[in-house]
C-alpha cells in the first residue's frame, strides 16, 4: 500500500484485493458483542469535508471509531474556511494539530492530491470525493460488494472480479463514482459497459477502459451487476435531458428491466436514490438491490483502509488460511 489513497487507478490489483481481504476480516468485527479493535489507539484522524455527506462522512467516522482513532470532524460551513481561509492554512492548522490522517471531500478535482504532495501537511491523506474526479472507497465497496455477491464470502477471498460484466447507468459525466468504478473495476479485470443520453457521456470517454452504450435494455440480459446513477443536478448549468419523465423512460430500472437481467445479477446505486426518477421503489426494495448492503461494507472498506494506511500491511484480524506449497 502507498501512504495516500487519492484515486482507484492509483491501485495495482494486489492492492486492491489486499484491501478487499482486509475488509472482510475487518467485516467480522462488526459481528463480535463489542464492535472495536485497538488498532489506531493514539492516531488522529481529521474528517475535513467541504462538501455535504450523509453516508460518506458517517461512514469514516464509524470506521475510524471502531479502530479506536481519536476523531476530529471538521465541516466548511461554520468554520474559518467561509471567512475566506485557504485549503494551505487549514493544512497547516492541522499539521500544527499534529495530525496522523486526513480524509477530505471537496468540491475542485485535485485538492486531495494537491493536499498529498503540497508539503503543506504530513499525514497520510484520503480523498472522500473530489469535484467530478474520483471516489476511490466508494469504488472499492462497490467492489467488495460485487465480489461478496457474485463470488461468495470466503470463495472470493484472494479474488478478483475477472470475466464479471458490469453496467453503469446515468450521470458518468459528472458523477465520480462511475470514473472511479471503470478504473478499479479494470484492474479488478471485470468488463463494464458505461450507458448513458450522449450528453452525459465526457469528453474522452474513448480512452477509458470500457465499453460505452446509448441503449440500456442491450445491456440488461448480460450483465452481472447494474449500478444506477443519480443525476447531480446541482453539477449541472444546462440542460442535458429533455424532461426527467424521459430520462425516466429510456434510463430508468424499473420492474420489467430488471426482470431482463439474468438471475443472478444485481442491482447496485452508491446513494442517495431519487426514486421514481433512476430507479423505482420496486427495483430499490427488491431482495437484488444492494444499496443498504454497500452503505454496510463501506465500513468495512474504510477500516481497512484506515488500518493498512496507519496500521500496517499485515492482515488486522488472522485467521487460519492453507499456505500454498
Amino acid at each position: 500500500m502507498q501512504r495516500h489513497l487519492i484515486s482507484a487507478a492509483d491501485l495495482t490489483r494486489d492492492d486492491a484485493v489486499l484491501i478487499l481481504d482486509t475488509a472482510e476480516e475487518m467485516a467480522r468485527v462488526a459481528d463480535r458483542p463489542i464492535k472495536k479493535l485497538p488498532t489506531l489507539r493514539g492516531r488522529t484522524v481529521v474528517n475535513l469535508f467541504f462538501e455535504d455527506s450523509t453516508r460518506t462522512r458517517i461512514s469514516f467516522e464509524a470506521a475510524e471509531k471502531r479502530l479506536s482513532a481519536d476523531v476530529i470532524n471538521f465541516s466548511a460551513k461554520g468554520s474559518s474556511v467561509s471567512k475566506g481561509e485557504s485549503l494551505k492554512d487549514t493544512a497547516q492548522t492541522l499539521e500544527a494539530m499534529g495530525v496522523d490522517a486526513v480524509v477530505i471531500r471537496h468540491g475542485a478535482s485535485g485538492a486531495p492530491y494537491r493536499l498529498a504532495n503540497s508539503g503543506w501537511i504530513d499525514a497520510a491523506v484520503i480523498n472522500a470525493g473530489d469535484g467530478t474526479h474520483q471516489h476511490p472507497t466508494q469504488a472499492l465497496l462497490d467492489a467488495f460488494t460485487m465480489r461478496r455477491r457474485l463470488v461468495g464470502r470466503d470463495a472470493g477471498l484472494g479474488q478478483d472480479l475477472a470475466g464479471k460484466r458490469i453496467t453503469i447507468v446515468g450521470d458518468i459525466l459528472h458523477g465520480r463514482v462511475a470514473r472511479s468504478n471503470v478504473d478499479l473495476l479494470h484492474t479488478l479485470g471485470a468488463e463494464v459497459t458505461l450507458v448513458a443520453p450522449p450528453t452525459l457521456v465526457p469528453v474522452g470517454v474513448e480512452t477509458w477502459p470500457c465499453e460505452v452504450s446509448y441503449d440500456l435494455d442491450s445491456t440488461l440480459a448480460k450483465s452481472d451487476a447494474v449500478m444506477m446513477l443519480r443525476v447531480q443536478r446541482e453539477r449541472m448549468n444546462a440542460a442535458f435531458f429533455p424532461t426527467e419523465r424521459e430520462y425516466s423512460r429510456r434510463y430508468g430500472l424499473d420492474g420489467d428491466r430488471m426482470a431482463k437481467m439474468p438471475e443472478h445479477a444485481i442491482v447496485m446505486h452508491p446513494g442517495p436514490m431519487v426514486r421514481g426518477m433512476e430507479i423505482t421503489a420496486e427495483v430499490a426494495d427488491s431482495d437484488r438491490c444492494t444499496a443498504i448492503e454497500q452503505v454496510a461494507n463501506g465500513v468495512s472498506i474504510r477500516m481497512a483502509v484506515l488500518y493498512l494506511l496507519l496500521g500496517g500491511n499485515e492482515p488486522a484480524v488472522t485467521h487460519p488460511r492453507t499456505e500454498e506449497k
